[in-house]
């Protein structure tokens, strides 16, 4: 995660051929967001010029973690629902407000709380693990959330007399399953973006670039990431990038990190893994680039919509987090 408020003009990540448009709300979101004591946060998947504009820039409970740390009174979360709602989990006191409600997710929408609760009842008995991209209601229904950092060690925390259920995504769950050698029973969710993938796609650019390495997201299907010589969070991919020393990346996660990681390495080359549609190049998510910085700043000048949670809900929903936080 990095900190680039007020270092837009200095680091030059706002091109000069920006429209007078896009120059004037800039200047008003950040009036605004100093009038009202506010704090942006931007995902490393919506659009570049938001993440040069946000205070910080990061994976989903990373960021609600560094607002919850601030003396912010509002939380701008720019990302999709279920990551506001973890802000809000995180910042009871604090108000949290989203660009546009229809920000959704596809991996949170595959697991609807009432479903997972009868799943749930089928399999009694089983320590309940729920990925952080669902949603307070899921949440609230878990044992202990992971990230796709941390899967590993909280499934390894948990004895191994215990029986786990793990969702809602089932590449991430195959994934941790097979580096962990523990059997769970594994929700059927899935994010459309790391499933469309198109493994022959993806193989084509190899071809085309032997000297690239591939990397993927363990949300993506197995044939993808088996090809991949790497596998990682969306951080740990950033990193990996910068690290390594290759000068060419085929990149199977959302394309929208790609523009946080040619500013840590501009002199490397970065290709998007396709998808499915070949009339595509890339695979993206449709619900992060319902974001915009017109949306943003008219989120912030009238401070909706806002995120609630019922505090009964919310109450439950923080547990399973701790416990995670503990143990990591």
């Amino acid at each position: 995660m990095k900190t680039i408020n007020e270092q837009i003009i200095k680091t030059g990540f706002i091109a000069l051929d920006e429209s007078d448009k896009n120059l004037n709300l800039i200047n008003e979101i950040q009036k605004l967001k100093k009038e009202k004591n506010a704090v942006i946060l931007a995902h490393y998947y919506v659009d570049g010029l938001i993440q040069d504009i946000a205070d910080f820039v990061g994976d989903s409970l990373a960021l609600s973690q560094k607002a919850a740390e601030t003396s912010a009174d509002i939380i701008v979360f720019v990302g999709v629902h279920f990551m506001a709602e973890t802000a809000k989990i995180l910042s009871p006191n604090k108000k949290v407000i989203l660009p546009d409600l229809n920000a959704g997710c596809s991996l949170a929408d595959s697991c609807p709380d009432k479903d997972f609760e009868e799943f749930i009842k089928k399999h009694p008995n089983h320590t309940v693990i729920s990925y952080v991209n669902t949603t307070a209601k899921v949440k609230a229904l878990t044992d202990i959330v992971c990230t796709s950092s941390n899967a590993v060690k909280i499934v390894n925390s948990i004895p191994e007399n215990e029986k786990i259920i793990f969702g809602p995504d089932r590449n991430l769950g195959n994934y941790i399953s097979s580096l962990t050698g523990r059997k769970m029973i594994i929700w059927d969710g899935a994010c459309h973006v790391h499933s469309e993938f198109s493994l022959e796609g993806i193989l084509e650019q190899k071809k085309l670039n032997p000297e690239a390495i591939i990397i993927a997201h363990p949300e993506c299907p197995k044939p993808i990431v088996t090809i991949s010589e790497f596998v990682g969070s969306t951080s740990a991919l950033i990193n990996y990038t910068k690290k390594n020393q290759a000068k060419t990346f085929i990149v199977a996660t959302e394309p929208g990190v790609i523009h946080e990681m040619k500013k840590e390495s501009p002199d490397k080359f970065f290709i998007p893994a396709p998808g499915e549609d070949a009339e595509c190049a890339c695979s993206e998510c449709e619900f992060m680039k319902l974001n915009s910085t017109e949306k943003l700043f008219t989120c912030l000048k009238y401070e909706q919509p806002e995120i609630l949670i019922d505090e009964e809900i919310r109450k439950k929903a923080y547990k399973p987090i701790k416990r995670m936080l503990d143990l990591s």
